[in-house]
């Protein structure tokens, strides 16, 4: 299994609205990387929800109910989406501040790579990040 994170702005697709919704395609990534960071993800991985923009914070899990496939939103065959399910919400939100303050972290996309809206995340990360968001 591998692990990830995913940027919305909550004024365009938030949390609260990935809940009601119960399932989503992940679409509007158009940055090379971030497009191959959607084709690697399996069935199962788990994703992060980060509020970007506004709040700046991650606010929940996901995880990926159906693999890369053709984005409906464009004709162009170079861009894909994935289908994501809400897990659960974190208990507290961790912020962009907590992550640049913690050296545990200093090494994540989110710090290194800051305009990434699709990033891996390393086992450990995920946990620690995971356990922050548990207090």
């Amino acid at each position: 299994m591998q692990h990830w994170l995913v940027k919305s702005e909550p004024f365009k697709y938030s949390w609260e609205k990935f809940n009601k919704d119960g399932r989503t395609f992940w679409d509007g990534v158009r940055n090379y990387q971030a497009r191959n960071n959607l084709r690697a993800m399996q069935e199962g991985d788990l994703v992060l929800f980060y509020h970007s923009n506004e709040g700046k914070e991650i606010v929940g899990v996901a995880k990926v109910v159906r693999e890369a496939y053709q984005d409906p939103t464009t004709d162009d065959a170079n861009w894909v989406v994935v289908d994501l399910s809400p897990v659960e919400t974190l208990k507290t939100p961790v912020t962009l501040e907590q992550i640049k303050a913690d050296p545990k972290l200093q090494d994540i996309g989110l710090v290194k790579q800051g305009r990434l809206s699709v990033m891996g995340l390393k086992r450990e990360e995920f946990d620690y990040i995971l356990e922050l968001g548990s207090k």
